[in-house]
Protein backbone atom coordinates (compact mmCIF):
# COMPACT_ATOMS: atom_id res chain seq x y z
CA UNK A 1 0.00 0.00 0.00
CA UNK A 2 1.49 3.35 -0.86
CA UNK A 3 1.01 6.67 1.27
CA UNK A 4 0.93 9.84 0.62
CA UNK A 5 2.29 12.67 2.51
CA UNK A 6 0.01 15.37 3.64
CA UNK A 7 1.31 18.85 3.71
CA UNK A 8 1.24 19.88 7.41
CA UNK A 9 0.39 23.56 6.57
CA UNK A 10 -2.70 21.67 4.15
CA UNK A 11 -3.70 20.00 7.43
CA UNK A 12 -4.18 22.56 9.63
CA UNK A 13 -6.34 24.56 7.07
CA UNK A 14 -9.02 21.83 7.07
CA UNK A 15 -8.77 21.25 10.67
CA UNK A 16 -10.07 24.77 11.32
CA UNK A 17 -12.34 25.00 8.05
CA UNK A 18 -13.89 21.84 9.81
CA UNK A 19 -13.63 23.14 13.33
CA UNK A 20 -15.91 26.38 11.80
CA UNK A 21 -18.07 24.46 10.40
CA UNK A 22 -18.79 22.10 13.69
CA UNK A 23 -19.14 25.74 15.87
CA UNK A 24 -21.72 27.04 13.47
CA UNK A 25 -23.73 23.97 13.38
CA UNK A 26 -23.68 23.85 17.14
CA UNK A 27 -24.89 27.01 17.39
CA UNK A 28 -27.86 26.68 14.95
CA UNK A 29 -29.04 23.67 17.50
CA UNK A 30 -28.60 25.69 20.59
CA UNK A 31 -29.59 29.45 19.76
CA UNK A 32 -32.00 28.88 16.16
CA UNK A 33 -34.20 31.84 17.23
CA UNK A 34 -31.06 33.80 17.19
CA UNK A 35 -29.38 33.51 13.76
CA UNK A 36 -32.67 35.62 12.14
CA UNK A 37 -30.28 36.57 9.37
CA UNK A 38 -33.27 38.53 7.55
CA UNK A 39 -32.51 42.21 8.48
CA UNK A 40 -35.53 43.76 10.18
CA UNK A 41 -37.36 47.02 11.08
CA UNK A 42 -40.44 47.74 12.75
CA UNK A 43 -40.97 44.10 13.63
CA UNK A 44 -40.89 43.33 9.50
CA UNK A 45 -38.35 41.99 6.93
CA UNK A 46 -36.35 45.06 5.46
CA UNK A 47 -35.28 45.49 2.25
CA UNK A 48 -34.26 48.71 0.12
CA UNK A 49 -36.34 49.82 -2.67
CA UNK A 50 -35.84 48.15 -5.50
CA UNK A 51 -33.40 50.85 -7.68
CA UNK A 52 -32.70 49.89 -11.95
CA UNK A 53 -30.91 52.80 -12.94
CA UNK A 54 -31.41 53.03 -16.57
CA UNK A 55 -29.20 56.20 -17.02
CA UNK A 56 -31.43 57.47 -19.55
CA UNK A 57 -34.54 60.29 -19.32
CA UNK A 58 -37.84 59.62 -20.85
CA UNK A 59 -37.96 61.87 -24.26
CA UNK A 60 -40.35 64.66 -24.34
CA UNK A 61 -41.15 64.60 -20.68
CA UNK A 62 -40.62 67.58 -18.23
CA UNK A 63 -39.61 66.25 -15.00
CA UNK A 64 -40.21 68.15 -11.87
CA UNK A 65 -37.46 66.74 -10.07
CA UNK A 66 -37.88 68.86 -7.13
CA UNK A 67 -41.05 67.26 -5.82
CA UNK A 68 -38.77 63.98 -5.36
CA UNK A 69 -37.28 65.37 -2.56
CA UNK A 70 -40.18 66.54 -0.46
CA UNK A 71 -41.59 65.05 2.67
CA UNK A 72 -45.66 64.37 2.96
CA UNK A 73 -48.17 66.56 4.03
CA UNK A 74 -50.45 63.44 4.25
CA UNK A 75 -52.61 63.40 8.13
CA UNK A 76 -51.59 60.40 10.23
CA UNK A 77 -53.90 57.42 10.24
CA UNK A 78 -52.96 55.97 13.83
CA UNK A 79 -54.01 58.59 15.64
CA UNK A 80 -56.29 56.33 17.66
CA UNK A 81 -55.54 57.69 21.61
CA UNK A 82 -53.69 54.65 23.80
CA UNK A 83 -52.95 56.84 27.13
CA UNK A 84 -50.22 55.86 29.59
CA UNK A 85 -52.81 53.96 31.58
CA UNK A 86 -53.77 51.56 29.07
CA UNK A 87 -49.86 50.09 28.93
CA UNK A 88 -49.93 50.37 32.80
CA UNK A 89 -52.48 47.78 32.76
CA UNK A 90 -49.65 45.46 30.87
CA UNK A 91 -46.93 46.57 33.01
CA UNK A 92 -44.53 43.70 34.61
CA UNK A 93 -46.50 41.12 32.74
CA UNK A 94 -45.25 37.86 31.14
CA UNK A 95 -45.50 37.93 27.24
CA UNK A 96 -47.30 35.00 27.58
CA UNK A 97 -49.85 36.66 29.88
CA UNK A 98 -51.06 39.55 27.77
CA UNK A 99 -54.37 39.40 26.34
CA UNK A 100 -55.48 41.94 24.37
CA UNK A 101 -58.97 43.00 24.60
CA UNK A 102 -60.94 41.83 21.50
CA UNK A 103 -61.99 45.45 20.16
CA UNK A 104 -58.45 45.76 19.12
CA UNK A 105 -58.83 43.05 16.54
CA UNK A 106 -61.95 43.26 15.72
CA UNK A 107 -61.44 43.90 12.00
CA UNK A 108 -58.07 43.72 9.76
CA UNK A 109 -58.35 47.45 9.25
CA UNK A 110 -58.88 47.83 13.30
CA UNK A 111 -55.75 45.36 14.17
CA UNK A 112 -53.85 47.24 11.75
CA UNK A 113 -54.49 50.85 12.83
CA UNK A 114 -54.74 49.57 16.16
CA UNK A 115 -50.88 48.08 15.60
CA UNK A 116 -50.06 51.69 14.67
CA UNK A 117 -51.36 53.56 16.79
CA UNK A 118 -50.34 51.67 19.96
CA UNK A 119 -46.45 51.97 18.44
CA UNK A 120 -46.94 55.55 17.26
CA UNK A 121 -45.61 56.87 20.23
CA UNK A 122 -42.86 54.34 21.08
CA UNK A 123 -39.15 54.45 21.23
CA UNK A 124 -36.17 52.67 20.93
CA UNK A 125 -33.23 54.87 20.74
CA UNK A 126 -29.95 53.41 19.91
CA UNK A 127 -26.78 53.83 21.40
CA UNK A 128 -24.87 56.72 19.50
CA UNK A 129 -27.62 58.67 18.21
CA UNK A 130 -29.90 60.90 19.48
CA UNK A 131 -32.67 62.97 18.41
CA UNK A 132 -32.10 66.39 20.49
CA UNK A 133 -34.32 65.46 23.28
CA UNK A 134 -34.41 63.48 26.48
CA UNK A 135 -37.27 61.41 27.05
CA UNK A 136 -39.23 60.31 23.89
CA UNK A 137 -42.74 59.33 24.19
CA UNK A 138 -43.89 56.22 25.60
CA UNK A 139 -40.43 54.57 25.42
CA UNK A 140 -40.30 50.80 25.51
CA UNK A 141 -43.98 50.22 26.99
CA UNK A 142 -45.62 50.05 23.76
CA UNK A 143 -43.58 47.15 22.07
CA UNK A 144 -44.79 43.79 24.67
CA UNK A 145 -48.80 45.34 23.59
CA UNK A 146 -47.71 45.84 19.47
CA UNK A 147 -45.60 42.31 19.68
CA UNK A 148 -48.63 40.35 21.01
CA UNK A 149 -50.57 41.74 17.29
CA UNK A 150 -48.32 39.41 15.70
CA UNK A 151 -49.89 35.53 14.78
CA UNK A 152 -48.82 32.62 16.81
CA UNK A 153 -47.00 31.44 13.84
CA UNK A 154 -45.24 34.75 13.17
CA UNK A 155 -43.97 35.09 16.57
CA UNK A 156 -42.40 31.56 15.98
CA UNK A 157 -40.26 33.14 13.36
CA UNK A 158 -39.44 36.75 15.17
CA UNK A 159 -39.40 36.22 18.94
CA UNK A 160 -39.45 39.90 21.12
CA UNK A 161 -35.90 40.01 20.88
CA UNK A 162 -35.75 40.18 17.59
CA UNK A 163 -38.84 42.47 17.25
CA UNK A 164 -37.29 44.72 19.78
CA UNK A 165 -33.86 45.82 18.10
CA UNK A 166 -35.80 45.53 14.68
CA UNK A 167 -37.03 49.33 16.44
CA UNK A 168 -33.67 50.74 17.28
CA UNK A 169 -33.50 54.37 16.51
CA UNK A 170 -37.04 54.45 15.51
CA UNK A 171 -38.41 57.38 17.86
CA UNK A 172 -42.08 58.14 15.91
CA UNK A 173 -44.21 56.22 13.63
CA UNK A 174 -47.08 57.69 11.58
CA UNK A 175 -49.29 55.51 9.96
CA UNK A 176 -49.76 58.32 6.59
CA UNK A 177 -51.20 55.53 3.63
CA UNK A 178 -53.52 52.06 3.81
CA UNK A 179 -54.88 50.29 2.04
CA UNK A 180 -56.12 46.29 0.67
CA UNK A 181 -55.04 45.17 -2.62
CA UNK A 182 -55.05 41.61 -3.81
CA UNK A 183 -53.79 38.58 -2.19
CA UNK A 184 -50.60 37.20 -1.96
CA UNK A 185 -50.08 33.60 -3.92
CA UNK A 186 -47.39 33.38 -0.94
CA UNK A 187 -49.62 34.31 1.64
CA UNK A 188 -53.12 32.63 0.36
CA UNK A 189 -54.47 32.40 3.37
CA UNK A 190 -54.09 35.78 4.61
CA UNK A 191 -54.89 39.80 3.41
CA UNK A 192 -52.73 41.89 2.11
CA UNK A 193 -52.80 45.66 2.49
CA UNK A 194 -50.50 48.24 1.11
CA UNK A 195 -49.25 50.48 3.84
CA UNK A 196 -46.51 53.65 3.46
CA UNK A 197 -45.10 55.02 7.24
CA UNK A 198 -43.51 58.30 7.97
CA UNK A 199 -40.31 57.51 11.11
CA UNK A 200 -38.50 59.88 13.17
CA UNK A 201 -35.13 58.46 13.33
CA UNK A 202 -32.10 59.96 15.01
CA UNK A 203 -28.50 60.38 13.94
CA UNK A 204 -25.11 60.75 15.50
CA UNK A 205 -25.62 64.41 14.90
CA UNK A 206 -27.79 64.55 17.58
CA UNK A 207 -30.38 65.72 14.96
CA UNK A 208 -33.86 64.11 13.96
CA UNK A 209 -34.89 63.22 10.74
CA UNK A 210 -37.73 62.06 8.63
CA UNK A 211 -37.59 58.24 7.25
CA UNK A 212 -39.95 56.81 4.92
CA UNK A 213 -41.06 53.22 4.42
CA UNK A 214 -43.87 51.57 2.32
CA UNK A 215 -44.60 47.75 2.33
CA UNK A 216 -47.27 45.60 2.94
CA UNK A 217 -49.07 44.10 6.19
CA UNK A 218 -50.55 40.42 5.78
CA UNK A 219 -53.38 39.96 8.51
CA UNK A 220 -54.68 36.78 9.35
CA UNK A 221 -57.75 35.44 11.12
CA UNK A 222 -57.17 33.85 14.56
CA UNK A 223 -60.02 32.33 16.72
CA UNK A 224 -62.48 35.40 16.67
CA UNK A 225 -59.47 38.08 16.41
CA UNK A 226 -57.30 39.42 13.62
CA UNK A 227 -53.76 39.35 13.96
CA UNK A 228 -50.94 39.88 11.74
CA UNK A 229 -48.96 37.11 10.05
CA UNK A 230 -46.06 38.94 8.29
CA UNK A 231 -44.69 42.55 7.90
CA UNK A 232 -42.30 43.40 5.09
CA UNK A 233 -40.89 47.40 4.23
CA UNK A 234 -38.85 48.85 2.14
CA UNK A 235 -37.02 52.37 2.54
CA UNK A 236 -37.95 54.97 0.24
CA UNK A 237 -34.79 56.80 -1.77
CA UNK A 238 -34.81 60.93 -2.52
CA UNK A 239 -32.26 60.77 -4.82
CA UNK A 240 -32.34 58.32 -7.28
CA UNK A 241 -36.06 59.44 -8.88
CA UNK A 242 -34.53 62.45 -9.74
CA UNK A 243 -31.69 61.21 -11.23
CA UNK A 244 -32.01 57.81 -13.06
CA UNK A 245 -34.51 57.96 -16.07
CA UNK A 246 -38.26 56.54 -16.02
CA UNK A 247 -38.70 53.65 -14.32
CA UNK A 248 -40.26 56.08 -11.54
CA UNK A 249 -43.20 56.96 -13.77
CA UNK A 250 -46.16 54.42 -14.31
CA UNK A 251 -46.95 56.30 -17.69
CA UNK A 252 -43.36 55.84 -18.55
CA UNK A 253 -43.30 52.21 -17.83
CA UNK A 254 -46.73 51.32 -19.44
CA UNK A 255 -44.93 52.86 -22.20
CA UNK A 256 -41.50 51.20 -22.50
CA UNK A 257 -42.13 47.95 -20.08
CA UNK A 258 -45.38 47.07 -21.81
CA UNK A 259 -45.09 48.74 -24.81
CA UNK A 260 -41.11 48.42 -26.35
CA UNK A 261 -40.77 45.89 -24.17
CA UNK A 262 -43.66 43.68 -24.76
CA UNK A 263 -45.37 45.02 -27.63
CA UNK A 264 -48.91 45.39 -26.52
CA UNK A 265 -49.79 48.96 -26.32
CA UNK A 266 -51.87 49.99 -29.04
CA UNK A 267 -53.20 53.58 -27.25
CA UNK A 268 -52.67 54.18 -24.08
CA UNK A 269 -55.58 56.52 -22.45
CA UNK A 270 -55.37 59.50 -19.75
CA UNK A 271 -53.94 58.45 -16.52
CA UNK A 272 -56.65 58.52 -13.84
CA UNK A 273 -55.68 59.48 -10.36
CA UNK A 274 -57.64 58.77 -7.32
CA UNK A 275 -55.55 60.62 -4.26
CA UNK A 276 -52.39 58.42 -4.34
CA UNK A 277 -53.53 55.45 -6.52
CA UNK A 278 -53.10 55.57 -10.26
CA UNK A 279 -54.90 53.36 -12.66
CA UNK A 280 -53.77 53.37 -16.33
CA UNK A 281 -55.93 52.38 -19.29
CA UNK A 282 -54.68 50.95 -22.23
CA UNK A 283 -55.85 49.08 -25.78
CA UNK A 284 -53.88 45.89 -26.49
CA UNK A 285 -52.22 45.41 -29.50
CA UNK A 286 -54.35 41.82 -29.33
CA UNK A 287 -57.58 43.86 -28.59
CA UNK A 288 -58.43 43.40 -25.15
CA UNK A 289 -58.25 46.23 -22.41
CA UNK A 290 -56.32 46.51 -19.60
CA UNK A 291 -55.13 48.60 -16.59
CA UNK A 292 -52.42 48.74 -15.02
CA UNK A 293 -52.76 50.11 -10.65
CA UNK A 294 -49.94 51.98 -9.08
CA UNK A 295 -49.30 53.56 -5.66
CA UNK A 296 -47.63 56.84 -5.71
CA UNK A 297 -45.35 57.47 -2.66
CA UNK A 298 -44.49 60.28 -0.59
CA UNK A 299 -41.34 60.53 -2.97
CA UNK A 300 -43.54 60.83 -5.78
CA UNK A 301 -42.10 57.77 -7.36
CA UNK A 302 -44.98 55.20 -8.50
CA UNK A 303 -44.94 51.69 -7.58
CA UNK A 304 -46.70 48.76 -9.79
CA UNK A 305 -49.64 47.12 -7.66
CA UNK A 306 -50.91 45.12 -10.34
CA UNK A 307 -52.19 44.39 -13.92
CA UNK A 308 -56.08 43.80 -15.25
CA UNK A 309 -57.51 42.38 -18.24
CA UNK A 310 -60.78 43.45 -19.10
CA UNK A 311 -62.86 39.60 -20.21
CA UNK A 312 -65.37 40.03 -22.95
CA UNK A 313 -68.35 40.55 -21.03
CA UNK A 314 -66.76 44.11 -20.38
CA UNK A 315 -65.70 43.65 -16.59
Amino acid sequence: MKFVFLNKKWVIRFLIGLSVILLLLLLLQKYPGHLYTTKMVMGGQFSKQPIESDGSKTAGVEIDAEKYFRPSKLPVLNNRDFSMNFFNSFWKKELSGIVLPDYLLKTPDDTIINYFSILRQAANPQKGKKAGCGTLGYQGAPYPVAYNFLSSAYQKKLNYNQYLKSFENILHINLIKLKRIAEDEKHPNSMKYFVEIEAIEGSEKDIAYFAYYYGYVYVIRQGIQYKISDLQFYGENYLCAPYHGWRYMAEAVVDIKYGDWCSLVKERYPTQQDGFVKRIYFKGTDGNNYMIEFFQLTNDTDIEIAQYKQIQSGK
